[in-house]
């Protein structure tokens, strides 16, 4: 072949030994083709470097192969590895992405970030900000005639009005603090994220339910209120040792946190876990070399932005063929659960 020049995909389907329309099946994920032939198809298209013609596709199948993503608090874990997740799912599926960053979660001008999304001609849009006050309301009374899909992924309740992803930010509260209380904790604090988040406030009410399961009292003593950082977590649990002198165990609500609280208890002399046990939340990559290692609670967090994807690919497809097609309709809305992993901060029993 001729240095520069672009190789057809009827090139594709003679070296396959398939039809064109096969090889065009498989590069829009079809489900009417055989495994097998996928596979063989897809490893000649990756073996001689074949990229379709996006411009061609798009006018032929009245499609732009674009998703539109609307994002915010990238500075934080969670959405920055929902983003990650809606980003390398797309790819994986054959779209690009028009990335819209908002300053602020709880603001933003709705109307005029959808109808530019619209008028860039996107296949659908994924809203990955999470519920901030009643920043959301707007999903409940989004119109079903609006031209292209929208779903909705991060920290959200199930009133919202379009398709969803979450986690359970619930069972996040209560598998943490009950985590702390099988290791024989009895007076266990919180430090909560700023509770204007929907996720600050479930991980609470998690914390609450936990403890009045075991016939204990959340009182208001035991409850700081940070902001997601590190020098909150410091703050926060200097403001619980001061009021509950026999604190010995903290539900920190993120990793950033739990991180501050360790760094406090080892400034006065708090033995973690002997003293004082610590849980915190997303299992961030350097919480396992924290001194001593963290206990946490894992969100599926990239995963979620991956069902976004797929689960908006699924709307599209059914909305071209004119069908439902099992293999890409995916319930909604989706809540994935969480898990616990313990690690040498905490009391509780080993679990992975």
């Amino acid at each position: 072949m001729a240095a520069g020049r672009r190789l057809t995909i009827k090139e594709v389907a003679r070296a396959a030994g398939v039809s064109t329309q096969t090889v065009s099946r498989v590069l829009n994920n079809r489900p009417d083709v055989s495994l097998e032939t996928f596979e063989r198809v897809q490893q000649i298209i990756n073996d001689l470097g074949y990229a379709p013609n996006m411009l061609a596709r798009s006018l032929t199948q009245g499609r732009s192969h674009v998703l539109g993503v609307v994002a915010s608090g990238l500075e934080y874990f969670g959405p920055s590895r929902v983003l990650t997740g809606i980003e390398q799912e797309a790819a994986e599926m054959g779209y690009a992405i028009s990335l819209n960053l908002v300053r602020s979660p709880d603001t933003c001008d709705i109307d005029r970030i959808l109808n530019n999304l619209v008028s860039r001609q996107v296949d659908g849009i994924i809203w990955a900000i999470p519920q901030v006050g009643d920043n959301l309301a707007w999903s409940r009374t989004a119109s079903p005639e609006f031209p292209v899909p929208i779903i909705l992924v991060g920290g959200m309740d199930d009133q919202v009005g379009l398709p969803s992803v979450t986690i359970d930010n619930r069972a996040i509260g209560r598998m943490a603090t009950d985590h702390l209380l099988d290791g024989g904790a009895q007076h266990v604090g919180i430090i909560t994220g700023p509770l204007t988040w929907w996720e600050a406030q479930q991980r609470e009410l998690g914390w609450r339910e936990a403890l009045a399961a075991r016939g204990l009292v959340a009182e208001d003593r035991l409850v700081a209120v940070g902001d997601w950082t590190a020098d909150s977590g410091v703050v926060g649990v200097n403001a619980l040792l001061e009021r509950e002198p026999e604190l010995d165990a903290v539900f920190a609500s993120n990793d950033q946190m739990a991180l501050g609280v360790l760094h406090s208890a080892h400034t006065v002399g708090r033995r973690v876990p002997e003293d004082l046990s610590v849980v915190g939340v997303d299992d961030i990559a350097e919480s396992s070399h924290f001194w001593p290692s963290l206990t946490t609670v894992h969100q599926p967090i990239r995963d979620s932005g991956a069902l976004a994807v797929r689960a908006i690919h699924g709307t599209i497809v059914r909305a071209r063929d004119g069908r439902r097609a099992v293999d890409v309709a995916i319930p909604m809305p989706a809540l994935l659960k969480p898990r616990l992993i313990a690690r040498e901060s905490s009391r509780g029993p080993a679990v992975q």
